[in-house]
């Protein structure tokens, strides 16, 4: 069994479902009563998010880099960011990390190719819609990827922030966020839709579309989960 690392508080309500879900997937599948050896470093979203409106890459670089070098002095065998804005610069890091690293966004690709799908809708930060993160990856495997339209995604981002991100689920947002969804589900005719931001799971549950909802954070906690039993 591999020890994981996982950068977290991106926000720190995700991360919560990260920590738990790592256990869970982890004890399900062992099924021998023994839990996982996993180690958290947590960072400052605000920081972040703040290096991600400037493209201040370096700088974000810099900070999740030393994040991984914490996990490795803890005795991490590899690492994983538990949020999908800050894979803008995931290929920057993994050339940099001394640890090996599990990432949000291939593991949702291989996950929607695995389930058939064609042609999948991004929700997420306006960071994560903008920055090609996923609409680049997809084709890769085959999918096209869609994003809202400039207002679309201002609207996205502002259901996120603030009230998203500190837990707060708020019943309008929600009903408003869903009959978005189903208009670009419609006009655009998706046969699933990415939910890439690891606060989203939160206000869209299953079913509460008339397509599937591919959850990023179970998706990347579950390819987490199967590199911990290698």
């Amino acid at each position: 069994m591999k020890k994981a690392g996982i950068i977290g508080g991106m926000g720190p309500v995700s991360t919560l479902d990260y920590y738990s879900g790592i256990v869970d997937g982890y004890r399900t599948a062992k099924n021998d009563g023994s839990y996982p050896a996993l180690t958290l470093e947590s960072v400052d979203m605000t920081e972040m998010l703040g290096f991600v409106a400037q493209e201040a890459w370096s700088p974000l670089v810099s900070m999740l880099l030393a994040a991984v070098r914490n996990l490795k002095s803890a005795g991490a065998e590899f690492a994983a960011i538990a949020s999908n804005t800050p894979h803008i610069v995931f290929r920057s890091l993994e050339e940099k990390s001394p640890l090996p690293l599990v990432s949000i966004v291939e593991a949702t690709c291989r996950h929607a190719a695995d389930a058939g799908c064609a042609r999948v809708i991004i929700l997420g930060t306006k960071f994560t819609m903008t920055s090609g993160l996923y609409t680049e990856m997809f084709p890769q495997y085959g999918i096209e990827a869609l994003i809202p339209d400039w207002e679309g995604r201002e609207f996205v981002h502002s259901i996120i922030f603030p009230k998203l991100e500190e837990g707060v689920i708020d019943p309008e947002d929600k009903e408003d966020l869903i009959e978005f969804t189903e208009e670009l589900i419609r006009n655009s005719h998706a046969d699933a839709v990415v939910l890439g931001c690891t606060e989203l799971p939160l206000i869209i549950r299953p079913g509460d579309l008339s397509v599937p909802a591919l959850d990023t954070a179970q998706i990347h906690i579950a390819a987490i989960v199967r590199e911990m039993l290698k």
